[in-house]
């Protein structure tokens, strides 16, 4: 193995270790207090929102234009307004994202079940693509009918995620710890 990648690897094996504990973390933060974690998620991308807003807002003024100015100005407004109210109003923000995304899933299932009635004679299994559209479209009508079921099990999945990441980024750097301490 190239001897300063073993290097590399030996000083920061640690990193995917403390990534992998921070993760766990994070995941079982979700888990426990799904409420504080899903006004924290969205106030932090509404600080991002805002930040970014701002700093389109101040390229639009300076000049340094990559995109017409009314556009940019545009976008900057409209990023400072969704930054504000995400973090003034989170909750509310947290359930129209959710309403978006329903109606996202309403319009995809009916389009899948549509696209599986049209290729059924094309395709044999068109009923997975079916089926698949019957999900898409039972998940948005139940985020439309509770939105608080939905968006307790958005943070369930990202907590899902997060612990999965957080597993294997301690198992890698247990690995890479052990490769380099079996070559030294």
């Amino acid at each position: 193995m190239d001897s300063r990648l073993m290097k590399g690897i030996r000083r920061s094996w640690w990193v995917f270790l403390l990534y992998g504990l921070a993760a766990i973390v994070f995941g079982i933060a979700l888990l426990v207090w799904p409420e504080y974690s899903l006004i924290a998620l969205v106030m932090a991308f509404g600080l991002l929102a805002l930040l970014d807003g701002l700093v389109s807002l101040l390229s639009a003024i300076r000049g340094d234009l990559a995109l017409p100015r009314w556009l940019l100005v545009v976008y900057a407004l409209v990023s400072i307004g969704f930054g504000l109210a995400a973090v003034v109003w989170p909750m509310e923000m947290a359930t129209a994202m959710l309403w978006l995304i329903a109606l996202w899933l309403v319009i995809a299932g009916i389009a899948r079940i549509v696209f599986a009635i049209q290729v059924r004679k094309l395709i044999n299994g068109e009923w997975l693509l079916a089926l698949s559209g019957a999900l898409a479209l039972a998940l948005g009508i139940l985020f439309l009918v509770r939105p608080e079921i939905g968006l307790l099990a958005v943070m369930v999945w990202i907590a899902i995620g997060a612990l999965l990441y957080g597993v294997l980024q301690v198992v890698v750097a247990l690995r890479l710890r052990a490769r380099t301490r079996t070559l030294a």
